[in-house]
């Protein structure tokens, strides 16, 4: 891949950048990160030397970097523990199925509500005889 010139701006200034054909798209974000940084210096201490200026936005940058690193570790360490969980839990033998009783109605008692039933039933063709 051949080199490429690209203009970017920091801070309110402007710079030449060889980068590689294809990746002026990442120079571009990078830039736009940077300037950001150079932005915010520029608007609360005003006019600073470039050096300075690039010097501390590079700083900035550099602290919200390690930040978010540590954000990834202490992520990268909770995803660890809860894989570990996991695959103890996958790896645990399934548990002893319980025991459930289910209640029997006896015999006697389902006898007794069939004749009930049908005492019923003759009472009520009874009063339909006697009605119709």
């Amino acid at each position: 891949m051949s080199q490429i010139e690209v203009e970017i701006v920091i801070g309110g200034r402007s710079f030449e950048v060889a980068c590689q054909d294809g990746e002026q798209q990442f120079l571009q974000s990078a830039a736009r990160l940077l300037d950001a940084e150079a932005s915010v210096l520029v608007g609360q201490i005003g006019r600073i030397p470039e050096p300075r200026m690039l010097l501390m936005s590079g700083l900035m940058l550099a602290d919200k970097t390690a930040g978010l690193e540590e954000k990834l570790r202490e992520a990268d360490d909770k995803m660890a523990a809860l894989q570990a969980e996991l695959d103890e839990l996958k790896s645990a033998p399934p548990p002893m199925p319980e025991k459930v009783e289910v209640p029997v109605i006896p015999d006697n008692v389902t006898d007794g509500l069939a004749e009930l039933a049908a005492q019923a039933e003759a009472l009520a063709a009874s009063v339909d005889e006697k009605l119709a």
